[in-house]
């Protein structure tokens, strides 16, 4: 898939997502927090809120832990933490770019934290800017495949302003500008087309070849330690691994 960074797709192929529930469960609470900080506590009227109450329910989160979320967002509970978005840029083995989104109550400690990790890993932490001209900031939107047919939903999405669409086997992607993400979510939701997810992301715009499996074993290391730092949200990367490198490190 043109531009589509592979760390999506061999997350997918190890099993969707291989940290603990509870630990998803503070991530997804935290994206919920932040959201409502930004954009108040009513889904109904903060795009990025509801996105990420239906990514929570998703993943069967309760529906108390959703609702104290939004009200350390909106400041209803004291003494909560409040999160602080960041994202950090560096390097992995090959020169492969990351892109980190981590939410954070001590940027200190985080920046630490990930400045160690990526020097276990042999990769490197940079400097704001080193990284970030190699991707642009999209919204992406899951469509599965049989819920919806091909000439239907580009009809519906570029009506909608949607920039692309593409397949990866199971999915159709819908490709956003970022300020459109919401729109088309609502057209297909108007539709009654069903989602599987709905989100901001960070995608390459030239992908970097890794064709060693030394090296390939590498950066599916070290993305898999920062993803299991609790600050981290998410981590981009623009590595391009052939399939049959991807299948045998799946194994």
């Amino acid at each position: 898939m043109a531009g589509h960074s592979k760390w999506s797709k061999v997350k997918r192929i190890k099993g969707a997502i291989d940290v603990k529930r509870g630990k998803l469960f503070s991530k997804l609470s935290k994206e919920i927090t932040v959201a409502a900080r930004m954009g108040g506590g009513d889904p109904s009227g903060n795009p990025r809120l509801r996105a990420a109450v239906l990514a929570a329910r998703a993943q069967s989160m309760p529906g108390d832990n959703i609702d104290r979320a939004i009200k350390r967002g909106t400041g209803e509970l004291n003494g909560a933490q409040q999160y602080e978005e960041i994202v950090y840029e560096g390097y992995a083995p090959g020169g492969v770019a990351l892109m980190v989104e981590v939410a954070t109550d001590n940027k200190n400690r985080t920046a630490a934290d990930l400045r160690l990790i990526f020097t276990k890993y042999q990769g490197n932490l940079a400097s704001t800017g080193s990284v970030s001209y190699m991707f642009k900031r999209k919204g992406q939107i899951s469509v599965p495949q049989n819920a919806v047919g091909e000439d239907q939903l580009i009809d519906l999405i570029l009506e909608a302003g949607a920039d692309e669409l593409t397949a990866d086997g199971e999915h159709f992607v819908v490709t956003t500008a970022p300020d459109h993400l919401y729109t088309v979510a609502e057209a297909l939701k108007g539709a009654g087309i069903p989602t599987d997810s709905q989100k901001l992301t960070y995608l390459p715009d030239t992908m970097t070849p890794v064709h060693e499996e030394s090296v390939a074993t590498q950066v599916l290391r070290l993305c898999d330690a920062l993803e299991e730092n609790d600050d981290v949200q998410t981590v981009h990367a623009n590595f391009d691994l052939p399939e049959e490198l991807l299948a045998k490190l799946s194994i």
